[in-house]
């Protein structure tokens, strides 16, 4: 075996090595040396690092005979010195369970003494595992391991849930437990179940819903429901003793309504308690609650000792609330009986029963018992007031009342008025359910709310182009020119549409190096390419559409039109409306025209002019706007334009709406450098479209 040999200073075997050298030739020495290193390295268990002597498994994780080990567990072997990590293979570091090897991924660390093992899938639970590492594993010396290194280690249990039928229920406490643990599970039915037992291997192991147990190994439970009538739930009642009295309010009921279970003692017996798994949830006979879930109820009797009287107590009515006091007691015991009120209902008085008569106003009454008694609490109704507001839409109430008896159901239908539509309750409800149900348990303020019906899309499939030149084209002037978020198009031949390129396809269209205009969507003409049928058939579409538009808003389709500038637009904030030009034209040039939608993003604007608009003036600072405030947007503002429309000759200015002409749309000169935006469309449905160093955005 070749080996490297390393000695320290003052070590045992360094100490003989001086000694043999001393006292013996040198080949005799070194066969000695060699005796002594054999004879170490097999009977080698230090646990520190020994350089030179042959590795070992100092420790793994888990440890041997380990228990309760996660099922996800990164298994990990230490050595006592650095080994070579070509050598810590699948080969040399396995586990299996039983004769099954497990796969997984072998991997060195930063530490070159500590390897890890990480199992592709996680180990199976409660499951006894074996590790081994073999003697193929060497050192960085490539000494290597005298016999195999094994251990073994066991997986933590699983506690396994499901439900039966799957939407019969919820399970809660599945999961990784410690053998001898205490676990407890729980069984919650949904809406329509009940629960009805444990079951393990199809053997019932529990009937409570919180199963608590010891852990012993791996169980896989099986909570099983029973389905109610849909949107009920089931009341069980029993008496214990039999004997002692009659009970009445079990069955089905309808999920969230009000329950009473009634119980009444025969003679010789006393009412004592209601109770649910064993917890007193009630001491009155007349125990009401709001059903959520299943209810299993005993009422529980107590005979009645010949030496004691009884105080027996009900409600009137039923649904008004509850007593306590209920019992025997010794003769001229001072008895204390309590009335509580349920929701809607306020406490009137206790009445004798067997007389009638009122004894006491207050809902805790004391007395000496010195014969039997009977009382009963007696309860009012509550009544409600229900106050409905609405604005551009009305609301009915069913039944229309002053007052309501609590839990009384009013039927709210809101109707919006013309150009409104019924959107949402606020106040005391909430929620877009009209008709609208409403339960009266206190007085309430409801609000019905009405919004604008957003203007309709007019404009078809005009709406994808932000420029239309009719059947004449469209030209463009200028290095700046952009369409955003939109088309242009002609239903004349490709050639008719200058200084373009289609921003999708690529295509040019008689660019220049001084004429480049980029269209972000698609440029539709007729052939010749990059024209063809398709593109001519969506622009002949989008020409039809327009002009359907134009007519739409023209004065015969929208008339009433008013002119509050005489023709002259400029220095006016507007108002939504319609606006005609009694003189047959319309301009802005006397400064900015601003339109104030007054928080309604809905407005919306119509422009008639019989003949031309006109944007701007002459001059470096001639430039107009159309200015939106409060909430406007440009796809509501339409200009119908009788012949031509020029926008800002000068260059400059931001253009507003969707302008909709006969003869042409012109914005700016050729050679201005300013540019001239329009937040709109620019449609010509005869002739062309110029611009010069022109961004149009068109609206979405």
């Amino acid at each position: 075996m070749k080996r490297k040999i390393t000695l320290t200073e003052g070590s045992t075997l360094l100490r003989l090595v001086v000694r043999y050298f001393k006292t013996h030739s040198y080949l005799i020495s070194v066969f000695a040396l060699c005796t002594i290193l054999f004879a170490a390295c097999k009977k080698d268990d230090f646990k520190d690092e020994v350089v030179g002597l042959c590795p070992i498994v100092v420790s793994t994780d888990p440890m041997d005979k380990a228990v309760d080990v996660v099922l996800d567990k990164l298994i990990t072997i230490t050595f006592n010195t650095a080994m070579d990590a070509s050598t810590i293979n699948s080969g040399s570091f396995t586990i299996k369970q039983g004769n099954t090897l497990i796969t997984g991924t072998v991997a060195p660390t930063t530490d070159s003494k500590v390897f890890t093992f990480k199992p592709t899938l996680p180990l199976a639970p409660f499951t006894v595992y074996t590790g081994n590492v073999s003697v193929s594993a060497k050192d960085t010396f490539q000494t290597a391991m005298l016999k195999d290194y094994t251990w073994t280690f066991t997986t933590i249990p699983l506690i396994s849930l499901s439900a039966n039928p799957t939407i019969g229920g919820t399970v809660t406490g599945a999961g990784q437990f410690a053998q001898s643990s205490t676990v407890t599970v729980s069984a919650l039915p949904s809406a329509g179940f009940g629960f009805t037992n444990w079951t393990e291997n199809g053997v019932v192991v529990s009937t409570s819903s919180n199963y608590q147990f010891v852990v012993a190994g791996n169980r896989s439970l099986v909570a099983n429901f029973t389905a109610v009538p849909v949107g009920s739930f089931v009341v069980n009642l029993s008496s214990n003793p039999a004997a002692g009295g009659i009970n009445s309010g079990s069955g089905a009921y309808i999920a969230g309504s009000v329950v009473t279970a009634t119980a009444a003692a025969n003679a010789g017996y006393t009412f004592l308690n209601w109770t649910e798994n064993g917890v007193v949830v009630s001491t009155s006979t007349s125990f009401q609650f709001n059903i959520t879930a299943n209810r299993t109820l005993v009422a529980n009797y107590r005979l009645i000792p010949a030496s004691q009287f009884s105080v027996t107590l009900a409600s009137s009515p039923l649904s008004g609330g509850t007593t306590d006091g209920e019992g025997s007691y010794p003769n001229g015991t001072s008895v204390t009986i309590i009335a509580a009120r349920n929701t809607g209902y306020t406490f009137a008085n206790w009445t004798d029963k067997t007389s009638g008569l009122v004894v006491s106003t207050s809902a805790s009454y004391t007395f000496a018992l010195t014969a039997n008694r009977s009382f009963i609490a007696n309860f009012v109704l509550n009544t409600y007031t229900l106050t409905v507001t609405a604005t551009n839409g009305s609301v009915v109430k069913t039944p229309n009342q002053t007052t309501y008896n609590h839990g009384a159901q009013v039927v709210l239908t809101a109707t919006p008025n013309a150009g409104y539509v019924f959107t949402s309750w606020s106040g005391d409800a909430s929620g877009t359910t009209n008709p609208l149900t409403v339960s009266m348990n206190a007085n309430k303020n409801i609000t019905a709310n009405f919004t604008a019906i957003p203007p309709t899309n007019i404009l078809g499939s005009a709406a994808l182009f932000g420029a239309f030149g009719g059947n004449a084209g469209i030209t463009n002037m200028g290095l700046n020119t952009v369409i955003n978020n939109g088309s242009i198009g002609t239903t004349g031949a490709s050639t008719l549409i200058t200084g373009f390129h289609d921003g999708t396809t690529a295509d040019i269209y008689t660019e220049t190096p001084l004429n480049k205009g980029n269209v972000t969507g698609r440029i539709y003409t007729a052939p010749p390419a990059p024209g063809d049928a398709i593109s001519f058939a969506m622009a002949t579409q989008g020409l039809a559409d327009a002009t359907i538009a134009y007519n739409s808003i023209s004065p015969a389709s929208k008339p009433g039109g008013i002119d509050p500038g005489a023709g002259e637009l400029g220095g006016l904030t507007l108002a939504p409306g319609i606006y005609k030009s009694a003189s047959g034209t319309f301009k802005i040039t006397n400064g900015n025209l601003t339109l104030d939608a007054q928080g309604n993003p809905n407005a919306e604007w119509i422009f008639q002019t019989a003949a031309g608009l006109t944007v701007g003036v002459a001059g470096p600072a001639g430039a107009r706007s159309v200015v939106m405030i409060n909430g406007g947007l440009a796809k509501n503002v339409y200009w119908y334009v009788g012949s031509a429309a020029v926008i800002n000759a000068a260059g400059g200015g931001i253009m507003t709406g969707n302008i909709i002409s006969t003869a042409g749309v012109t914005f700016s000169t050729a050679g201005n450098a300013v540019q001239t935006v329009l937040n709109g469309r620019a449609l010509s449905l005869v002739a062309s479209v110029t611009m010069v160093n022109t961004t149009i955005n068109v609206p979405q």
